[in-house]
């Protein structure tokens, strides 16, 4: 029979990758089966896809912020599911967007019953982008700089931010662009891995950060009260550092961070703070997957012995914003994060601090799939992430929030 039905995406088939939007099927039969079908193919042609069964309302209907799936990737009333629960059929590959001046197209698809997919009922496609309407991309290659800053539309004055991702290196655009989107002037900056930047740099230097504050604060859109900064992973004990050490840094953000220096020495002024202490002997690798567990590579953060790696948070005028997955399996970034509020706390600090139950490392954008394992570009070795799908979905979009409304509080 030819039943007409329609799959729509609500308000609109085109929005940001970070907004939500409600997926609805019209013409079923009352109570008929079906299974929905999300599929998405990333830049390198890697298939991500998801499914669910679910059966129509009386009127013939499907609405996915009421009705609940009954199993597939994932199960309840959820009504971005499809989004993230994709998965690719290889194992251990991270959805992310290299090219932001693309949109991401997820192809919706209802099939008929709950079994063999055999019988497509209808179909739609959302267009998910990671650049607002208007808003600028301009490559940034002055002095030292490796970065690309994003322009909100209009005259401004916008807050300006900072973005840093962690030791993967690289210059990532994603969360820069979406947060350009949303109306701060973001720079992102490589800091190693990208171009001419070392794989493992022997030493960062703070004044290339500084180099970066100063561009920024001299943009004409930006406001001139102070600018906000933050960062995932390795990038956010830089973040801490560059609150802490440099002026005009009113707003700093750490994403499954430390609060101590990682890896490689940070040289400033006239002073040096070494990395904490590690041995790579303490990887552990599991025989069958072959993925890396990293976790324990670190010599104990409360020995005093490793206190000169400590960042010296206390002294930063900056407010403090700390985010963290309890099921972070990279790095304990729970208990070092507690470290560092702690110290803020008793230097009477403003601070604010939140830890996701089932969240792991990769704290991303909303919708973003979970990723809990994937290849360390730097490393070169497959590193367990960790996070519960879920509860790792449920974090990224509350975390996203308190970031924006941390920064629109701040500056």
């Amino acid at each position: 029979a030819g039943m007409a039905v329609q799959v729509a995406v609500l308000p609109s088939p085109r929005c940001l990758f970070d907004e939500p939007v409600q997926i609805r099927v019209a013409g079923l039969l009352p109570q008929q089966a079906v299974t929905l079908r999300a599929s998405l193919v990333d830049e390198s042609g890697e298939l991500f896809q998801a499914h669910a069964r679910y059966r129509a309302g009386s009127s013939g209907e499907l609405d996915l912020s009421c009705s609940p799936a009954l199993g597939g990737s994932y199960s309840g009333v959820e009504p971005m599911g499809l989004l993230w629960s994709l998965k690719s059929e290889a194992p251990y590959k991270r959805l992310a967007k290299r090219n932001v001046l693309t949109p991401f197209c997820v192809d919706l698809e209802v099939y008929e019953g709950h079994g063999d997919m055999s019988r497509l009922l209808g179909k739609c496609t959302n267009e998910r982008w990671f650049l607002g309407e208007g808003v600028k991309r301009i490559s940034v290659r002055e002095g030292r700089l490796k970065a690309t800053l994003f322009l909100p539309p209009g005259p401004g004055p916008f807050p300006g931010l900072i973005d840093l991702y962690g030791s993967g290196g690289g210059l990532v655009e994603y969360r820069a662009s979406l947060l350009a989107s949303r109306g701060f002037v973001t720079l992102a900056l490589a800091y190693m891995a990208f171009e001419d930047l070392p794989a493992m740099p022997e030493v960062l230097e703070l004044n290339y950060f500084e180099e970066a504050v100063n561009f920024l604060r001299k943009q004409q859109q930006v406001k001139d009260t102070g600018i906000g900064i933050l960062g995932l992973s390795k990038g956010a004990d830089l973040a801490l550092s560059v609150a802490t050490f440099l002026p005009g840094i009113k707003a700093a953000v750490s994403i499954s961070g430390s609060g101590f220096n990682s890896f490689i020495p940070l040289r400033g002024n006239g002073f040096t703070i070494p990395p904490h202490p590690y041995d790579l002997g303490r990887m552990k690798t599991n025989a069958e997957s072959g993925l890396v567990d990293f976790s324990d590579v670190l010599d104990d953060h409360t020995d005093p012995v490793t206190w000169e790696c400590r960042i010296p948070v206390e002294r930063s005028l900056a407010k403090f914003l700390f985010l963290s997955g309890l099921d972070d399996t990279n790095w304990k970034s729970d208990l070092y994060c507690r470290d560092a509020v702690q110290r803020l706390q008793e230097y009477g600090r403003e601070v604010e601090f939140f830890s996701y139950s089932g969240a792991g490392h990769l704290l991303e954008p909303p919708y973003l799939p979970l990723c809990q394992a994937s290849i360390h570009r730097v490393l070169g070795q497959f590193v367990c992430w960790g996070g519960q799908w879920r509860e790792h979905a449920k974090a990224q979009e509350d975390a996203w929030h308190r970031i924006q409304a941390f920064f629109w509080q701040h500056l």
